[in-house]
């Protein structure tokens, strides 16, 4: 077996499912506008349905919007005539995927929609297929071939109708203004739920702890304050502002300078409006910026932009934030 060939078999694989996307992209128009505002203003589930790989791409695509603010369900359109219909509100919005928009199970399934009035979307790749004519709302997925060597296993589709899922989840995320915290709360578990629920108060150090100083103190101070925290040390104003900070790096490149650091005023070397953080927001902005900048802790400030304590990507890290 030749190694070259199978490469060249897998490269052509992703090139011509990349190449699907592409063109679905330009597809994208005002059914996809119009779809996201129906599911927006929706106060019932979006249920979501398909066979065999579509069935697969679905589930997905429910448990994806489900993850993201929008709640879902999957529905299979042969149990659905066994009494699974029951879950089905007049006030959902169903979301139908087939490749040829003529499935048995899926048109049969959209008759019992319609009967109930809930609104259809369908993604289905032949926008003249019934499923296409007969939805509210027709998402185009067609794709020029499957790069199966057959063109016949669903791949190149399923790509394709998975990407409209994702854009569908995605586009409504913003539009109903569902941020990082509500992502948390909704993965309380695992490292994701660590990362994104952790806040700079979580792990700050405070109190006695905290390396300030005044504006009147001195390097024989701030070497002191360096030495015990970890290499910080934060001035600070008459109403506790945060004026500046000193590091371990400003006392070696002092040193390097002159002779008799130690009688040499803080504020002669500390680097005035210091990047800082805020007590209530969450660790992993502040991680970006720490490595973004190449520091390793900052002061924390409160509302007013006084100083309450100081943030180390140390203690990010063995937070789980990192």
């Amino acid at each position: 077996m030749n190694a070259r060939e199978i490469i060249d078999r897998g490269r052509r694989v992703i090139r011509m499912e990349g190449e699907a996307l592409a063109e679905t992209e330009k597809r994208v128009g005002e059914s996809f506008a119009r779809a996201v505002d129906v599911l927006a203003k929706s106060t019932g589930r979006a249920i979501v349905a398909g066979v065999g790989k579509s069935g697969l791409i679905g589930r997905k695509i429910a448990a994806t919007l489900t993850s993201t603010g929008t709640p879902a369900t999957f529905l299979h359109p042969a149990e659905s005539a066994h009494g699974d219909l029951g879950i089905v509100g007049t006030s959902d919005v169903a979301i139908l995927i087939s490749k040829s928009g003529e499935s048995d199970e899926m048109i049969a399934l959209l008759d019992h929609l319609k009967r109930l009035g809930v609104c259809t979307i369908a993604i289905t790749g032949d926008e003249k297929s019934t499923l296409a004519k007969h939805t509210d709302i027709h998402l185009d997925g067609w794709v020029r071939e499957e790069a199966c060597v057959h063109d016949l296993a669903p791949t190149t589709s399923t790509t394709v109708a998975l990407a409209l899922g994702d854009a569908l989840a995605v586009a409504l995320l913003e539009e109903k203004g569902f941020k990082a915290e509500d992502f948390a709360r909704l993965h309380p578990g695992g490292s994701l739920g660590k990362r994104l629920l952790t806040k700079v108060r979580d792990v700050m150090v405070t109190g006695t702890l905290v390396p300030a100083l005044p504006k009147t103190a001195t390097m024989r101070e701030a070497v002191v304050q360096l030495a015990e925290r970890r290499g910080i040390a934060v001035i600070t104003g008459e109403q506790g502002e945060v004026v500046g900070v000193i590091t371990s790096g400003d006392l070696t490149r002092l040193m390097e300078r002159e002779e008799n650091v130690l009688p040499i005023g803080v504020v002669d070397v500390m680097t005035s409006n210091p990047r800082i953080a805020e007590a209530d927001e969450l660790g992993s902005a502040v991680v970006y910026r720490m490595e973004k900048h190449g520091i390793i802790s900052m002061p924390v400030v409160d509302g007013g932009g006084r100083l309450v304590g100081v943030i180390h990507l140390h203690d990010l890290m063995r937070a789980g934030v990192v």
